[in-house]
């Protein structure tokens, strides 16, 4: 399960990085401000559920191979020919799927194995996979797409409901489910999906 775990790390860290990167690029941040952009995207999600199901915040240090994957990641994107970029509107949603799906699977493991109850597990995959782009809409003065109708946080939290319920216990399952969670994801922006709201006018 440690393997399966570290799997889920790396390709949420990769996808979680580049996708800060590049949103740092579009608001023209420095090369400073894409590298803290694409970090705090990549580890501010393991940071908030750390936070609030009692692991020490001082933990997020230990993860140093993680922290040069995510530094490699940006790096690349920097480097990445500018008129690649220019299909960011399609690759950046793509990434961002797969860092929600990763990072969801990874922090309701976390929570798992940590013997927490049904509900935390639920919230830990909801934060891992979504707090990093929370944070990085925040920081880029964007609408955070967890808030918005569209469907995003409920995909994380479908994953961590279904690995709560034992729905998704062996290296396989888990896989079979990161690819769902990415499609539902993918499928939900692509034909705009909406969740029902309620708004009060006065």
């Amino acid at each position: 399960m440690d393997i399966t775990w570290d799997i889920f790390t790396v390709v949420g860290t990769i996808a979680f990085a580049i996708s800060g990167a590049i949103v740092a690029m579009e608001e023209e941040y420095d090369l400073f401000g894409i590298y803290i952009l694409g970090m705090i995207t990549a580890f501010g999600g393991g940071a908030i559920r750390n936070l609030l199901i009692g692991v020490p915040v001082s933990a997020l240090w230990e993860q140093g191979e993680f922290f040069t994957i995510a530094a490699l990641s940006i790096t690349a994107v920097i480097l990445f020919p500018q008129n690649l970029l220019r299909h960011w509107p399609v690759w950046g949603n793509f990434f961002d799927a797969i860092g929600l799906a990763a990072f969801a699977v990874q922090g309701a493991l976390y929570a798992e194995g940590m013997n927490h109850p049904l509900s935390a597990v639920v919230v830990a995959a909801v934060l891992t996979g979504s707090g990093g782009g929370l944070v990085r809409d925040v920081l880029a003065q964007r609408k955070p797409a967890l808030l918005r109708d569209e469907v995003y946080g409920v995909w994380a939290a479908l994953a961590g409901l279904i690995i709560a319920v034992g729905g998704a216990e062996t290296p396989a399952q888990l896989i079979i489910l990161f690819m769902f969670i990415t499609m539902l994801r993918i499928l939900s922006y692509k034909y705009s999906w909406h969740l029902p709201k309620r708004t009060v006018k006065f």
